[in-house]
């Protein structure tokens, strides 16, 4: 998994050459403290040489993101192990047995760790695998320092390579969050520009043909209806998966959708939305649901209320609430049992029916001369705080209704 420039990984990677140096470092003491007890001390100084040589090369190589990839990789694993291997021409088997570490001690962890940060954990345990291998052939017997020395490298392969995944999955998220911020960014701009031209023009083409007859009436009708759809557009949050709540791109039932974005489709001249200024989350199933009821109760009332008609979203503590009311004559006493008495269930199956499926309720308020207000109320899980439009101003934007 190679790194850009500004990768998330760049710091480890710095890391691995600090680790290097200083464990090139503790390789000059130490050779230095046992050179009296080596097989053949001279030997190695061109030891010392190749991985002081090879550690300054590294830490230039692995500073240029594409060459970390499979050649630099083995050879670094290549150079490591030849250093290693000789150690028991250059040390001897009975130092070795004396307790007198090999030649490179810590350095050889180099490869471990780069394998692990270029590639995640199995990279890491691999490297780690194949150098503790060859660390256990160059000895004749078998300590228990050196058990725990091809462990430590073994977990240090497992826990480097793990936050190194760690590190791209959360670059690959901070560039989604980066992208999708500036998507709103760009939205929330479009939005003002079509708000101070596009919206504007087909305001007041509505306005000014609302009461003439013939084209000119249908033209502002038109305008009327396509002001309130680009109005819903713009006014949509930026879309994350929710927005098709019907359709087969939509989340399924198992995700959320944002109850806002789903009634919001139901926005015209005639038909006005107030919901809370934040989202409405309810499972995408729910959600259909709830939209379907809306419909009905917005159906009745473009039949029997007039055609005008406003809906309220409200999301409480424990609780969400959507009203559906209109201006119309209202629903005389007995008339929705007289309805379902005669096989019409529109109200009976359509909302009430849904509600009770969903563990709601559907309650109608109505009033001869007064307008019909149908409130939909559905159970949630408890959540922190509350969000909803204020009732009182809600109803001033239309008739009241008892």
């Amino acid at each position: 998994m190679p790194s850009s420039p500004g990768s998330l990984q760049v710091p480890l990677w710095r890391s691995i050459a600090v680790f290097r140096f200083a464990s090139l470092a503790y390789v000059l003491v130490l050779v230095v403290r046992n050179a009296r007890d080596y097989a053949h001390p001279v030997a190695a100084v061109p030891a010392l040489l190749v991985m002081t040589g090879w550690t300054i090369f590294t830490a230039y190589a692995y500073a240029r993101p594409a060459w970390r990839r499979w050649p630099l990789l083995a050879a670094d694993l290549a150079v490591v192990m030849a250093v290693l291997l000789t150690t028991p021409w250059v040390v001897g088997q009975s130092a070795l047995a004396a307790g007198v570490p090999t030649l490179p001690v810590a350095w050889l962890a180099g490869p471990v760790l780069t394998w692990a940060v270029s590639g995640g954990r199995r990279r890491g345990v691999a490297a780690a695998l194949i150098i503790g291998a060859a660390d256990l052939t160059v000895r004749e017997q078998v300590s228990q320092s050196t058990l725990t020395g091809g462990m430590l490298m073994l977990l240090a392969g497992v826990a480097v390579g793990h936050v190194a995944r760690l590190a791209v999955i959360a670059e690959e998220r901070l560039q989604r969050a980066v992208e999708l911020a500036a998507a709103t960014r760009e939205r929330e701009r479009l939005a003002r520009d079509i708000h101070d031209s596009v919206l504007q023009v087909l305001a007041l083409v509505q306005r000014r043909g609302a009461h003439l007859d013939g084209e000119a009436g249908e033209l502002a009708r038109l305008a009327g209806q396509q002001e309130a759809a680009l109005r819903s557009l713009i006014a949509t949050r930026a879309p994350d998966g929710d927005d098709d709540v019907d359709g087969v791109d939509g989340p399924s039932d198992g995700e959320e959708a944002d109850l806002r974005t789903v009634l919001g489709a139901y926005a015209s001249p005639t038909v006005s939305i107030a919901s809370p200024a934040t989202p409405v989350r309810l499972p995408a199933g729910v959600a259909r649901e709830i939209r379907a009821a809306t419909g009905a109760a917005l159906d009745n009332a473009e039949r029997h209320g007039g055609g005008r008609a406003w809906v309220l979203v409200e999301e409480e503590t424990d609780l969400v609430v959507i009203s559906v009311r209109d201006d119309g004559p209202g629903i005389p006493a007995g008339r929705l049992a007289e309805a379902a008495d005669q096989g019409r269930l529109g109200v009976a199956q359509s909302i009430q029916g849904r509600m009770a499926t969903l563990g709601g309720s559907a309650q109608i308020i109505s009033a001869p001369g007064q307008g019909t207000e149908v409130e939909l109320r559905l159970p949630r899980p408890a959540r922190d705080h509350r969000r909803s439009v204020p009732r009182q101003a809600w109803r001033r934007s239309g008739p009241s209704i008892p």
